[in-house]
C-alpha cells in the first residue's frame, strides 16, 4: 500500500520561519503607519510592515505559531506521510501538543513527496519533538516516551557534509540550537527567513534584506530620536536576486547613457552566433527549460511555447508582477524583437516569488520535487547566497542534478572581491556563471573565487566554470517590448539559453548530462588575456565552438582545471605568484574531477604520480586525496605539492603529471557489473626556488579565523550596514588579496597555516601575522608560541573590536529559529586573543573607536577598533585622538576620546627573543571595506620585527605615549551564554563553561609512490589539453564567417583563433591549432614549389617543336557549317 522508494540522499529540513501575510500586500494605509513616539525598544510584537530578517539595532517582530519542515528517507503519499508524522508525534509528545499538516495547494501536492509541512502550537522554540529516539526535553520536563519510526529520517550530525569536496564544512547551522546525537531529528521551522529565501530589491534601494513595506515604515522608528543606523544585509540566512544594482527589475538607465558609443546593435544571442545554429534547423526544439523566478504572463507577444505555468506561492496569479521572470524567459527563449537562443524550447514557468519579493523553503522544495516529476533538462535560477552549508536545498540541488537536471546558476554580484562565490552556483556540479561586459571585460560586479567550503584546512576550487555577457544585456520587457539590465543573474540565462540550443542539436539526447555539458562548454571557452582564473573560470562562452565539441563528444572524465602550471601568470593566479621551496607549507591545488560517464563513479585503485626526469620532476613530492565516490556527476582531487629535500638549494622547474582513471556503471551494459572507464592526465609544472631566509617568510594563520556560515560572525567595521556579516574567509586570497600581493611585491614569502600553532616549525620563519582571529586557542598553542618567542619568532597581531554591550545592540530576531542571534564574538575575539599574549603582560581592551587621524604622514582611517589595554613598561606605545563609537552605538552620543593607545611595539627580553607587534583595527588590510590601506604600517612592522629595525617615524612620533598599565578598567571577559563552541574547532560543550577540545592531530601527508617517466614534458600544458573524441573536422558548419559579427576589435595580445582552452584530456585531437598550422602551411608551399621547379626543369629540357597549323577563312567555315558539314577536324 505504501511507496518504499528510498533515496541515497536524503533531505534534512532547516529551521525557518513564518510570518503571518508575508508575500501578500499589505493592509491600505499600512505603508504610511506613523512609527511608534518613544525610543525605547519595545517587546516583539506584530508588525505587517517589519521585513521578517531585517537586521537592526532596535525593532520588533512577531513571533507566528510553530510550522516545521519534516524529511522522510523516500517519496511517499500523502497518505502514508500523514500515517508516519500522526504514529511519530502521538508516541513522542504524549498528546501533548496540538498539532496538523499544513495543506500545500500546488501542482506538486498530487504526486508523492519527500517532505511534510506541520504545523504544531504550543512546541517549544528551541525544542523539537524527536521522530526517531529518546527527546530533547529541557531541565524538568518529564521525558516522554517515543517509539522510533523507520520512515522518519534520522538526522545524524556530520551526515550532510560526507559529499563536500576536499574539508567538508563541520555540522549545519543552528539545528534547533542544539547539536543532535544520532537517531535524533529535527523538526526544522519553515518560513520566508533561512537558509532558503531570496529577496528581491525594492525599486531604487541597494539590494538588502528588506522589504518594501520596511522600507517605507521602518520597525519602530522612533520619530525624533536618534538611532545608530540600521543593519540590513544581502548576506545572512537568505539567497537573493543576482540582477545587479538597486532594483534588479529597473533598466540600467544611467548607466547605459553614459556607454552610448558602445551601444550594441544585435541581441546577445546572435552576438554569440546562436543564428549559425538556427540556419541549421536548430531551435531548442524538444528541449524542457525550467525557469524558476517571478512568473511570466500569459500573452506575453514574445514566447509561442510556454509549456506550463506553475505558480508555488501564496498568491493566486501566475503573471510576473516584477518582470524579472520575464526577461530571464526572454533571454532563454523569446521568439521576436530581443530573441532568445531557443525559442523552439518548452517553457515551464515556474513562479517562486511573490510581488512582494518573498519565498518560502517549502515552495522550493515542492516546485524542485515537480521539476523532477517533469523530466525538465535545464533549469535556471538566477538568485544566489553565500550560504553553502543550506543541507536541504544542496542536497535537493544534487538530487534534480542526479536526475539529469543540467542547473545553470549565476555566480553573484558580490565582486570585485575575492571570496564572495554564491551558492549554488559554487558547487561542481552545477553551471555557475560570471559576467562580462561587450569589450570582454570582467564585469566589476561579477563575484571571484575562491570557494570557501575547504577553509582553513584545505584550499579552494575554481570558480565560476565560465563567464557571458553580463552587462547591459537586452531581454523582453514584462508585458511587452525589450529593455536591458545586468548582472550574474543576466548573464545566467544567457548561457542556460546557450545550453538549451546546444542540447536541441545533440542527436543522442543520452549524452547529455550535467557533466558532459558543462565538460563542453569549459573545453570549447574562449579564454580571455590578462584575467585570472578566479575571475573569468575557463574563459567566455564560444557557442559554436561548444556545439562542435558537443557532437564529437563520447562519455568520458575530465578535470577542472585541466592542469596546473605554477609559472603561467596571471590565469594561474595566485599559485603563479609564488615559487615554492623546501620547507615551505605544501600547495594544495583543489581540482574537480567531472565525470561523463554517468551520475555515479569512483577511482579506480590509486591516482598515480609520475614526474618526468628530464624537466627535474623527481625534485617535486606529490601528495593526493580524492572522492571515495563521485557524485553527482563530480568529485575532488586534492594535490599537494612539496619541494624534495634534495632540491633545498636548487632552482629551475619541475614537471610531471597525476594519471586518474574513473570507472562508472555502464547503464546499457548487458552484462551485470559492466563498466566504463576513462583515464584523465594531470600535468604539473612548478617553479622552485632555494629556500628563503627566515627573515622573509611570514606565516598566516588561517586555523583561528571564523566567518559566516555557520554562526553570526559580525563585520569588523560596524559603519557598514548593508554587509554585516564576515562571510569571505579571511584569507590571504580572497579578502585579503591586496595585503598579499603587497607584500609579495616587497620580497616576503607568505605561507598560510590551516592547522593549529603547535604544527608548525617556528625556527623556520621570521614572522606569525594574526589578523582578525575569532576563534579560541588551545593550552598547548599559548605554551608553544610563548616558547617559539623566546626562541626567534616575531608575532604581529591586527585586532578588531569586542564589547559584549555592542554585540547585545546589534543582535536581531530571527523569524528562522524563532529567537534572538547575537554575536558569539565581536569582530575579533579579544579575550581569546588577551589569552594568548597575557604572559608579555599585553592584553587589549573593550574599547570601541573611529576617526580619522595621521600617523608617519600618512593618513589613516581607524575603523570600529580596539584600544591598548596594557603594555609592557619598556615598549613603545602610540596613541591617537578618536570618536568613542561605543558609545555612539549605545547611547548615540558623540564624543572624542584623546590618547587612545592604538600600535605597540614590544622586544621580548630573552636573549635572541623575538619582537611583538599590535594593532587595534584590522579594515585597513582588509580589501572587504578598506577606506585608507595601511600598507606601509605592515611594512613598518615587518622590518621591527623580522630586522629588528625601529621605524624613526614611530619611535621618535609625537604621538607616542606611555605604555598603559590596565589598572583603570577591567579587561573584557567572554559574552555570557555564547554559543561560540558551536561552531568553534577548540570548545566543545560542557556541564557549565564550554572547554578545550582534546589538541587534533597535526595533518601528515602520504606522499605518493613516483613512477618516474624519461620523456620530455609538454612545453604548453594548456594548448596540450583536450578532451579526449573532440574531431572539430567532422562536424560541419554553414560558412560561419557569414555569421560571425564583428562586435569589436581584439585587445592587445588577443588571438583572433577560436582556441579551446585549456582541454580536459589529450587524445586524437591533440595538437593545437596555433602550432600546427604554421608547420603544414610550410610544407604545402614547399610541395607548390616543387612543382613549379619540376615544370620548369621539364620545360627547358625538352626540344622545341613548332606544330604548322592551317587557317582557315571564315567564310568557307561559314559555308561548311551551312552545309551541314559538322566540325572541321583539327590538324
Amino acid at each position: 500500500m505504501l511507496p518504499f522508494p528510498v533515496l541515497a540522499s536524503v533531505l534534512l529540513g532547516l529551521l525557518a520561519g513564518l510570518l503571518p501575510g508575508a508575500g501578500t500586500q499589505p493592509e491600505p494605509g499600512a505603508r504610511g503607519s506613523p512609527p511608534p513616539a518613544s525610543g525605547e525598544p519595545l517587546p516583539p510584537q506584530p508588525d505587517a510592515n517589519c521585513s521578517q530578517l531585517t537586521l537592526k539595532l532596535e525593532f520588533s517582530s512577531e513571533v507566528v505559531e510553530h510550522e516545521y519542515i519534516v524529511a522522510f528517507t523516500g517519496y511517499f503519499s500523502a497518505r502514508a506521510r500523514s500515517h508516519y508524522i500522526s504514529s511519530a508525534l502521538r508516541s513522542s509528545a504524549g498528546g501533548l501538543l496540538e498539532w496538523h499538516i499544513v495543506s500545500r495547494e500546488n501542482p506538486a501536492s498530487h504526486f508523492p513527496s519527500d517532505f511534510e509541512l506541520v504545523h504544531i502550537r504550543q512546541a517549544p522554540p528551541r525544542q523539537p519533538a524527536d521522530l526517531r529516539g529518546p527527546p530533547l526535553h529541557q531541565e524538568g520536563d518529564a521525558p516522554a516516551q517515543s517509539v522510533p519510526h523507520p520512515k522518519v529520517h534520522p538526522r545524524k550530525t556530520q551526515e550532510a557534509a560526507h559529499r563536500a569536496p576536499l574539508c567538508p564544512a563541520e555540522g549545519a547551522l543552528l539545528c534547533c540550537g542544539c547539536v543532535l546525537q544520532p537517531g535524533a531529528v529535527c523538526l526544522y521551522e519553515e518560513g520566508v527567513g533561512g537558509y532558503r529565501e531570496s529577496l528581491f530589491a525594492p525599486p531604487g534601494r541597494e539590494l538588502v534584506s528588506q522589504s518594501p513595506e520596511a522600507a517605507a515604515a521602518p520597525c519602530n522608528a522612533s520619530a525624533g530620536s536618534p538611532r545608530w543606523p540600521s543593519w540590513q544585509s544581502s548576506r545572512p540566512f537568505r539567497r537573493s536576486s543576482l540582477s545587479l544594482g538597486s532594483g534588479f527589475w529597473h533598466a540600467t538607465g544611467r548607466h547605459s547613457s553614459r556607454r552610448l558609443l558602445r551601444a550594441i546593435p544585435r541581441h546577445v544571442a546572435q552576438i554569440l552566433q546562436a543564428d549559425v545554429l538556427w540556419q541549421m534547423g536548430h531551435t531548442g526544439s524538444g528541449v524542457k527549460v525550467a525557469v524558476f523566478d517571478t512568473g511570466l504572463s500569459e500573452k506575453h507577444p514574445h514566447f509561442k511555447n510556454v509549456k506550463e505555468r506553475t505558480n508555488w506561492t501564496n498568491e493566486k496569479t501566475l503573471d510576473d508582477g516584477l518582470g524579472h521572470g520575464t526577461f530571464v524567459a526572454g533571454v532563454i527563449a523569446s521568439m521576436r524583437e530581443c530573441q532568445g537562443f531557443a525559442p523552439d524550447s518548452e517553457l515551464h514557468i515556474f513562479r517562486v516569488f511573490t510581488n512582494n519579493q518573498v519565498s518560502y523553503t517549502s515552495w522550493f522544495l515542492d516546485a524542485f520535487n515537480y521539476a523532477i516529476l517533469k523530466k525538465i533538462d535545464v533549469l535556471n535560477l538566477s538568485i544566489g547566497g553565500p550560504d553553502f552549508m543550506d543541507h536541504p536545498f544542496v542536497d535537493k540541488v544534487w538530487e534534480l542534478t542526479a536526475n539529469k537536471v543540467i542547473m545553470v546558476s549565476a555566480i553573484g554580484n558580490d565582486g570585485p572581491l575575492y571570496g564572495t562565490l554564491n551558492n549554488p552556483a559554487d558547487q561542481m556540479d552545477v553551471i555557475g556563471v560570471g559576467g562580462i561586459d561587450f569589450e570582454d571585460n570582467i564585469a566589476r560586479f561579477s563575484s571571484r573565487g575562491m570557494t570557501t567550503w575547504e577553509l582553513p584546512g584545505g584550499y579552494g576550487r575554481v570558480k565560476p566554470d565560465i563567464v557571458t555577457y553580463g552587462s547591459g544585456v537586452r531581454g523582453s520587457g514584462m508585458k511587452e517590448g525589450c529593455r536591458s539590465l545586468s548582472g550574474t543573474s543576466v548573464a545566467s540565462p544567457v548561457v542556460a539559453g546557450a545550453v538549451t540550443l546546444l542540447a536541441s542539436t545533440v542527436l543522442n539526447r543520452e549524452l547529455v548530462n550535467p557533466a558532459s555539458m558543462k565538460q563542453a562548454l569549459i573545453a570549447s571557452a574562449r579564454r580571455l588575456p590578462g584575467v585570472n582564473m578566479f575571475e573569468q573560470g575557463h574563459g567566455k562562452l564560444d557557442l559554436i565552438r561548444a556545439y562542435q565539441v558537443l557532437n564529437s563528444y563520447r562519455p568520458q572524465a575530465s578535470l577542472s582545471p585541466s592542469y596546473i602550471d605554477l609559472t603561467e601568470c596571471p590565469y594561474m593566479w595566485p599559485y603563479c605568484s609564488q615559487p615554492i621551496y623546501y620547507g615551505g607549507m605544501p600547495t594544495i591545488v583543489n581540482v574537480t574531477i567531472l565525470n561523463g560517464m554517468g551520475v555515479t563513479g569512483r577511482i579506480v585503485d590509486k591516482p598515480i604520480w609520475q614526474p618526468y626526469l628530464p624537466q627535474n620532476g623527481d625534485h617535486m613530492d606529490v601528495a593526493i586525496s580524492y572522492s571515495p565516490v563521485l557524485w553527482p556527476w563530480a568529485g575532488y582531487l586534492a594535490v599537494s605539492i612539496s619541494v624534495a629535500k634534495k632540491a633545498a638549494s636548487w632552482e629551475g622547474v619541475a614537471q610531471g603529471h597525476v594519471m586518474v582513471t574513473v570507472a562508472s556503471p555502464a547503464e546499457n551494459d548487458s552484462e551485470v557489473g559492466g563498466e566504463l572507464t576513462s583515464t584523465v592526465k594531470l600535468p604539473i609544472k612548478v617553479k622552485i626556488v632555494p629556500t628563503p631566509p627566515r627573515s622573509k617568510r611570514v606565516l598566516w594563520d588561517q586555523y583561528h579565523n571564523l566567518r559566516y556560515p555557520p554562526g553570526y560572525f559580525p563585520r569588523d567595521n560596524l559603519r557598514m550596514k548593508n554587509d554585516p556579516l564576515d562571510w569571505n574567509g579571511d584569507h590571504i586570497h580572497t579578502n585579503f588579496r591586496d595585503m598579499y600581493q603587497h607584500l609579495r611585491s616587497m620580497g616576503y614569502f607568505v605561507e598560510v597555516l590551516g592547522a593549529p600553532i603547535t604544527c608548525f616549525d617556528a625556527s623556520q620563519y621570521g614572522t606569525l601575522l594574526m589578523v582578525d582571529s575569532e576563534e579560541e586557542y588551545f593550552p598547548e598553542e599559548i605554551t608553544k608560541l610563548r616558547r617559539d618567542i623566546d626562541n626567534g619568532l616575531s608575532l604581529i597581531v591586527f585586532s578588531d573590536w569586542y564589547n559584549t554591550s555592542v554585540m547585545r545592540k546589534v543582535k536581531f530576531y530571527d523569524e528562522n529559529t524563532r529567537q534572538w542571534w547575537m554575536p558569539d564574538t565581536g569582530g575579533a575575539n579579544v579575550p581569546a586573543l588577551n589569552d594568548l599574549i597575557s604572559v608579555w603582560g599585553m592584553a587589549f581592551s573593550d574599547g570601541l573607536y573611529e576617526g580619522d587621524f595621521t600617523l608617519a604622514d600618512h593618513d589613516m582611517y581607524y575603523a570600529s577598533g580596539c584600544s591598548i589595554a596594557r603594555f609592557p613598561e619598556d615598549g613603545i606605545v602610540i596613541a591617537k585622538n578618536l570618536k568613542d563609537q561605543g558609545l555612539e552605538v549605545l547611547k548615540q552620543e558623540t564624543a572624542v576620546v584623546e590618547g587612545v593607545p592604538i600600535l605597540g611595539l614590544y622586544q621580548t627580553p630573552s636573549d635572541g627573543g623575538g619582537r611583538i607587534a599590535l594593532y587595534g583595527d584590522s579594515n585597513c588590510i582588509d580589501d572587504s571595506h578598506r577606506q585608507k590601506d595601511c600598507f606601509w604600517l605592515l611594512d613598518a612592522l615587518l622590518q621591527y620585527t623580522s630586522y629588528s629595525m625601529t621605524p624613526p617615524s614611530l619611535s621618535h612620533s609625537h604621538s607616542r605615549v606611555a605604555p598603559p598599565t590596565g589598572a583603570d578598567r577591567p579587561l573584557p571577559q567572554r559574552l555570557e551564554g555564547n554559543h561560540l563552541y558551536r561552531y568553534s574547532k577548540v570548545l566543545e560543550a560542557h556541564l557549565g563553561d564550554p572547554k578545550p577540545r582534546p589538541l587534533p592531530a597535526c595533518p601528515h601527508l602520504s606522499w605518493a609512490k613516483p613512477q618516474p617517466l624519461n620523456e620530455t614534458a609538454p612545453s604548453n600544458l594548456w594548448k596540450h589539453q583536450k578532451l579526449l573524441s573532440v574531431d572539430l573536422d567532422k562536424v560541419a558548419l554553414p560558412n560561419m564567417k557569414a555569421y560571425r559579427p564583428q562586435v569589436r576589435p581584439l585587445s592587445p595580445g588577443e588571438s583572433g583563433a577560436w582556441d579551446i582552452p585549456g582541454g580536459i584530456m589529450p587524445g586524437r585531437y591533440n595538437q593545437e591549432v596555433g602550432q600546427t598550422i604554421p608547420v603544414f602551411a610550410f610544407l604545402g608551399a614547399m610541395v607548390v614549389l616543387s612543382f613549379f621547379v619540376v615544370q620548369l626543369t621539364k620545360a627547358k629540357s625538352k626540344p622545341k617543336r613548332r606544330k604548322p597549323r592551317i587557317k582557315r577563312p571564315t567564310y568557307l567555315q561559314q559555308q561548311q557549317a551551312a552545309a551541314g558539314g559538322g566540325k572541321a577536324p583539327a590538324v
